[in-house]
């Protein structure tokens, strides 16, 4: 979603990287198109203008002008910024959910009609049970129309109680749950609440009810990052009523500039806990500030690759793919596993935006379509198993069968053997490398 506003700032660093110094006033208009750049992304006039200050304050401290590396100090200043106006990280103190003292939990859910509350209210309890947390899911959004026979669904495909009382009046709805939360021995309450189209007078009273009735540990603003700026407005329009602890941002894989993300925090002061990226109940990420600021500044995130990564694999699975590279043993048959698995983590384009280094030195917009990667999986599946595991067998007439089976073109085929035993060389090599760095220690 980023992708805009990360080629405005790269060719703004780009542009000074080139040189030994700087003079005050290249730095000036460098700060000059940093803040236009991020009212292009729908961050607001306000939020942006105090932050470019920000920039130029520390800027003055670090001593740009005498930096040999000027592009570099002001890419740094302006990580630790970008990093200070998103907020707190959800591993601080502030960035994490509150638990009140004595169970059960009550985490309420407030935001305009549309923004995904009745999702995020799965999401967010799917989370807790892996915690070991289980929670009540309480149906008060009794306008919307399916609002609670969704939210039962959600219920069931998480085996996590819902508890619904039609469309009496949300307030008893409210307080009835959190008395069957109490018998029922469960440590969190989350309550999906009704939403309108805009902020008015009878939705906040509503609200105001509920939170008195409910006492919630959190009161969690679920916002739509694709409404732009006027998320923002949304935010500070339900913190001034009730008081919100915490923000979910939602479609943040979305086609959208970000300006939500990066503003909310310095309206409200409520931190980013949460951020919506997809579809599935799984798609549900703790918001880290470094690494989004790392992101949208080109400078990768290891550490979220690292931890998506893990989840698919056991040390023993990598061990046993490391020694299958290393030593050439890594066939077709394996490669198709591993395309499988890394799809389940999302677009492969960005995974490698999250490689450090590698997302500033990939075209712009560079992209991995999904269609090649049906087909290349295609192509491998129309392979016998020996011509999987052993490639060097795909003579000519192999592969008019394996096109035709795959519904492809030989040129495809060829492609794909040939790339196949490219990234074979270059592990070998690598792996060469590795070895022989290894005899010194191994001798010594």
């Amino acid at each position: 979603m980023f992708d805009q506003l990360s080629d405005r700032l790269g060719a703004i660093f780009d542009r000074l990287s080139g040189r030994g110094k700087v003079t005050e006033g290249e730095v000036n208009e460098a700060l000059r198109e940093v803040r236009v750049a991020l009212l292009e992304a729908d961050v607001s006039l306000a939020t942006a203008k105090a932050f470019v200050a920000r920039i130029r304050e520390r800027a003055v401290g670090a001593n740009i002008l005498e930096s040999l590396t000027p592009a570099q100090t002001i890419l740094t200043v302006v990580h630790a910024e970008l990093v200070e106006l998103l907020g707190p990280s959800s591993t601080s103190a502030r960035g994490r959910l509150r638990f009140a003292d004595a169970p059960p939990s009550v985490i309420m859910l407030v935001g305009l009609q549309g923004s995904g509350k009745t999702t995020q209210a799965g999401k967010l309890a799917l989370r807790l049970k892996e915690q070991g947390r289980r929670s009540l899911l309480i149906a008060a959004d009794v306008y919307r129309p399916a609002a609670i026979e969704q939210l039962e669904t959600l219920g069931k495909q998480i085996d996590l109680p819902v508890f619904q009382r039609g469309t009496i009046a949300p307030v008893r709805i409210v307080r009835e749950g959190i008395a069957e939360a109490k018998r029922l021995a469960l440590s969190t309450v989350i309550i999906d609440t009704a939403g309108r189209l805009q902020i008015d007078e009878a939705l906040m009273d509503e609200l105001a009810e509920i939170k008195a009735a409910a006492a919630p540990s959190e009161i969690l603003l679920v916002a739509d990052a694709m409404t732009g700026q006027e998320a923002t407005n949304v935010a500070k329009g339900f913190h001034d009523r009730l008081g919100i602890t915490g923000v979910i941002l939602t479609k943040m894989d979305g086609d959208t500039r970000g300006g939500a993300a990066l503003s909310i925090h310095s309206v409200t002061g409520a931190p980013v806990k949460f951020v919506g990226v997809g579809e599935k109940l799984t798609a549900l990420e703790p918001f880290y500030p470094d690494r989004l600021a790392s992101r949208i500044l080109g400078m990768g995130d290891a550490l979220t690759l690292i931890e998506k990564t893990q989840n698919l694999y056991s040390e023993e699975q990598s061990r046993t793919l490391q020694e299958k590279l290393l030593k050439q043993t890594f066939t077709l048959e394996d490669f198709l596993e591993q395309m499988r698995q890394m799809r389940k983590l999302g677009s492969m384009t960005d995974l490698l935006k999250m490689v450090p280094g590698l997302s500033r030195a990939l075209p712009k917009n560079f992209e991995i379509p999904e269609r090649e990667l049906v087909k290349v999986e295609a192509i491998i599946c129309s392979m016998t198993r020996n011509e999987r595991r052993n490639p060097d067998v795909l003579n000519g007439s192999r592969r008019k069968r394996i096109a035709r089976g795959s519904g492809t073109q030989v040129s495809d085929v060829n492609r794909l053997v040939k790339q196949f035993e490219q990234a074979r060389q270059l592990t070998k090599h690598l792996g060469g490398k590795k070895r022989r760095a290894l005899l010194p220690s191994l001798t010594s």
